[in-house]
């Protein structure tokens, strides 16, 4: 048996204006999903347990089959553990994102204009962040850089609690104010965010960045503290050898702490540019060495979200279909049995660019067990069949044996 999970991070959304009044999903020309859909189980799943922040890491833990109320330890040491940071039980970590900061003279007067610096190049923020580690690391807190705008801080000695950290794609266009880091311990992370501000503005990449008409990655965020995550193997916990496909160190790491395979394409970007290809062909790959699940993460939709880039998010999921899921599918059709699991994490709406708790559409399709389905994947024919997962981690049991 040969299982497929194609995670369209934030593809579930709320009805557009500018999309007519639909729905990305609505709008999407996607054959391969409503095929699946029609002849497989279609309802709505819980991902984001109540109290819990809707990020893609309690959210993709629960597509995953964990419960993050007992697994989850922050955002920031899942994706320290995909950069290779060998973390003490006495360090927390948090994610370091380089962003784009208006000019004002006053750091807390200032707006955040983008929260991934134009979606800065690795090689470029490696530099940055390794400058950053030369003038403000220490003893006491170490820099290590990662991929695109996202990097880690490790504070040795730490302290977790405390601290009320504003992740920036929830602030974009809007002034930092109201979400600079509050709380009786955090003082020296905020003094480092003003600091990195007066290092990086000036530096030869940011102006060098400028000129090509690119925004400059002028300040450091810090948000998603944490401490050493501890995930039972997914094997001990379903039996089935899976691997992870995904740009994001967010989803290497959960990969790497759970003990399943993880997967590096080349061009894989986390956004739109991403080599849709290359991901089908390394899943295509995975399944022809004997792996028996393959979990491919496609942050495209999520970003666009962000960002309210409507034609570029329907965009995303018909390449999503067109590049990825058909070929595997008609890969996995040379099997007796196989099962495709089809969902976002969390919803991602356009009209508010950021994420929601909401519960959002899921597809299950098992080739030996086909029945009457819908005709389209949607939100709104999600809820429409009454099918309801409450709790979010308990749907990759339910696939595995449905």
């Amino acid at each position: 048996m040969k299982y497929l999970v194609m995670l369209c991070d934030g593809m579930s959304d709320e009805p557009f204006a500018a999309l007519d009044n639909k729905t990305p999903m609505m709008k999407a020309y996607k054959p391969c999903m409503d095929s699946l859909a029609n002849k497989g189980e279609v309802g709505l799943v819980k991902t984001v347990q109540d109290g819990m922040k809707p990020g893609s890491d309690v959210a993709n833990l629960a597509v995953l089959g964990y419960d993050a109320k007992k697994y989850y330890s922050g955002r920031s040491p899942l994706e320290a553990a995909s950069i290779g940071i060998d973390l003490k039980p006495t360090d927390v970590t948090f994610r370091c994102n380089l962003v784009t900061l208006s000019d004002e003279p006053e750091y807390s007067d200032k707006t955040m204009i983008d929260y991934c610096a134009d979606d800065i190049s690795s090689q470029e923020a490696k530099i940055l962040i390794e400058y950053i580690q030369e003038k403000l690391g220490n003893d006491k807190f170490s820099y290590y850089p990662g991929v695109s705008y996202r990097h880690c801080l490790v504070w040795d000695n730490g302290v977790v609690d405390g601290h009320t950290l504003t992740p920036p794609h929830d602030i974009t266009d809007r002034p930092i104010k109201e979400y600079i880091p509050q709380g009786e311990n955090v003082g020296e992370l905020y003094d480092m965010m003003k600091k990195s501000y007066d290092l990086l503005k000036d530096h030869p990449v940011n102006l060098e960045r400028i000129k090509r008409g690119k925004r400059p990655a002028n300040s450091i965020w810090l948000w998603g503290e944490g401490t050493k995550p501890a995930l039972d193997s997914f094997y001990s916990k379903f039996s089935v050898h899976g691997s992870m496909i995904s740009a994001v160190d967010l989803l290497k790491g959960i990969a790497i702490c759970a003990d399943m395979t993880s997967i590096d394409v080349d061009g894989a970007t986390g956004y739109i540019d991403t080599n849709f290809e290359g991901k089908c062909k390394a899943a295509i790959e995975e399944f022809k060495r004997g792996q028996d699940l393959v979990y491919i993460h496609v942050e495209a939709p999520d970003e666009c979200g962000h960002r309210g880039e409507a034609e570029n998010k329907v965009r995303s999921i018909e390449l999503i279909d067109q590049k990825i899921l058909t070929p595997i599918v008609e890969f996995l059709r040379e099997y007796d049995d196989f099962a495709v699991l089809v969902c976002p994490d969390h919803p991602t709406p356009l009209c508010i660019k950021t994420h929601s708790s909401n519960p959002v559409p899921y597809l299950i399709y098992s080739s030996k067990d086909e029945i009457d389905g819908v005709s389209k994947f949607t939100e709104e024919t999600a809820k429409a069949t009454g099918n309801y997962i409450e709790l979010g981690y308990t749907m990759m049991e339910y696939f595995l044996t449905k």
